[in-house]
């Protein structure tokens, strides 16, 4: 799946202004940074998109330490920052995309026909 990942959707991130090594991809803003990550299922057979958004400066945990904006993960943001595209409506991974047919071409361009949702879902113009 990373190899048909690497092939049909990471490049169309990359024309889209996407930067950084895959599984997490930034894009800068002005005033904030984008995160998209990849998130496999920790059993095999699916993933999730993670997006978010933090301020160009980076964040800083409750517990105190900062996290330059080059370093920021989705998942150090808050549960409420983040959000998942995933292949189908629905909790747990049976919604994220699923790729135990061996079809890894086409769940990677049912990913590039659900990435237009990313701004929407965040809330605001991707620019």
């Amino acid at each position: 799946m990373d190899l048909a990942l690497k092939a049909v959707v990471v490049p169309v991130l990359r024309e889209r202004g996407f930067s950084g090594l895959y599984p997490y991809l930034r894009r800068l803003h002005t005033t904030y940074v984008e995160l998209l990550t990849f998130q496999f299922d920790v059993n095999g057979g699916g993933f999730a998109i993670e997006i978010s958004r933090c301020g160009i400066g980076g964040i800083t945990t409750n517990g105190g330490r900062h996290i330059p904006a080059a370093e920021v993960k989705p998942w150090d943001l808050d549960a409420n920052d983040r959000l998942q595209i995933k292949a189908r409506e629905g909790s747990g991974t049976d919604s994220w995309f699923r790729y135990e047919s061996g079809e890894y071409d086409s769940v990677a361009n049912d990913v590039l026909a659900k990435l237009p949702l990313a701004p929407l879902l965040l809330g605001r113009p991707s620019t």
